[in-house]
Parts: C-alpha cells; sequence; structure tokens
C-alpha cells in the first residue's frame, strides 16, 4: 500500500471515481505507474503460497480506494504460479463480489479465472458461478475462457450463453457478446446457429456476435 499513496494525484481522481460510477474513491494513480510501482515493490519479495496469496489479495480489496482493488488483480497476475486448485472458491469467488464493477470482475477474470480454470478442472465452480442470483459471478462464468483461443470448449461457453441468453442485465448481456464474438473466430456456424435459435437475445449480445462474424 505504501507503494501508491505517494503517487495520489488529486487532480486525476475526481474523472476517475465519475468515469466508474463512484464505486469506490480512487487515489488518482494511472495504470502503467501503478503497476511499475506495485512491480518494483514486489520484486525482492519470494513466491507466496496460496494462502497467502488470497489473503493479502482480500485485504487489498479491503481498502478504501480503487486503486488497491486493481493492485489485488495486479498481484494475482504476478503470482499466478503460487494459487492452487481452492483458490477459485476459497478465494475468487469473494474477490469477485467484494465492491464489484466491470473493472475489478474482468481484471480478476484475465488475472485468475481463465488461468486457473485453464489450469484446473472447474466446470463445477463455474456453473455454480452461472447459476448465482449475482451478476458479476455469472459475468466471470461467462467470459472464464477468455484467452484460451484454441483451447476453448466452444460448446460449453454456448451452454453458459444459453443459460442467459435471456438476461437484460447490461453486464451479463455484454459478457454474452463478447462471448460469442470470440467465439465466431473459432467457430462461426455455431454462433449463427446460437443468434438464430435465440431471436430475442439482448441487442448489446448481438452486437457483439456480428462483430466477431464479420471478421471472421
Amino acid at each position: 500500500m505504501s507503494a501508491l499513496r505517494p503517487l495520489a494525484n488529486s487532480d486525476l481522481a475526481p474523472a476517475m471515481r465519475a468515469y466508474m460510477k463512484d464505486v469506490a474513491p480512487f487515489l488518482g494513480v494511472r495504470a502503467g505507474e501503478r503497476r511499475r510501482a506495485l512491480h518494483s515493490s514486489w520484486h525482492d519479495l519470494g513466491s507466496p503460497t496460496s494462502d497467502e496469496l488470497g489473503y493479502t489479495s482480500l485485504l487489498l480489496m479491503g481498502q478504501r480506494e480503487r486503486e488497491f482493488h486493481y493492485a489485488a488483480y495486479d498481484l494475482i497476475a504476478c503470482y499466478i504460479d503460487a494459487a492452487d486448485e481452492k483458490f477459485l472458491i476459497e478465494y475468487m469467488q469473494d474477490l469477485l463480489i467484494t465492491k464489484p464493477w466491470w473493472d475489478t470482475v474482468d481484471g480478476m477474470g484475465t488475472a485468475g479465472v481463465s488461468p486457473l480454470c485453464q489450469r484446473y478442472d472447474a466446470r463445477e465452480i463455474v456453473w455454480q458461478w452461472s447459476r448465482s442470483p449475482n451478476q458479476w459471478l455469472n459475468r466471470a462464468a461467462i467470459q472464464h475462457q477468455r484467452g484460451w483461443k484454441r483451447d476453448t470448449d466452444v460448446e460449453f461457453i454456448l451452454e453458459l450463453c444459453d443459460v442467459h441468453a435471456a438476461s437484460r442485465e447490461f453486464f451479463v448481456a455484454k459478457a454474452v457478446g463478447w462471448a460469442l464474438r470470440d467465439l465466431a473466430r473459432l467457430d462461426a456456424p455455431s454462433v449463427r446457429r446460437f443468434l438464430r435459435q435465440h431471436p430475442d437475445l439482448s441487442p448489446v449480445a448481438v452486437r457483439e456476435a456480428r462483430r466477431g462474424l464479420a471478421t471472421s
């Protein structure tokens, strides 16, 4: 935490807070500056245990300013190899729903959810998140294979999209659209079939899917 507070910029903080819909106050530290300061402060640290990584990330999420929440997923990205099979359910689920907004949910997705779901058999956890009443866990479930490219389980992602096809929650519908957009580059016929089978799909999702099809 001491790495970020000296970088606070009161001129930048209000606009950053407004852009994120006042989900939390900001110090006013830009992303690149934040990452450089954090990586410098972590340079001489040894590798943590999985529990140490999870506990420290939760401590960061408990801080007031948003940059510390970003530092939580920066930390996970840096030490992802330390996370064990239990990390997703014991820590990541709480990290996803602590002061959630798209920025931290997607950041946690890239830093932890996607690589850990690829490393371990996490299908049961993903289904739990998909069936949750919490929209942010739904979003994380739908996007859990982002970046997998040719390793993507197209059928499974389409099953998750089907579960949420009727959703009008913006951030869930957007996740469905992004998933379909990514799938279009791997299996365009399946995405076209999905769109035909779901004529009432949210326009937000349809627009993203068509963007993927246009470049497939």
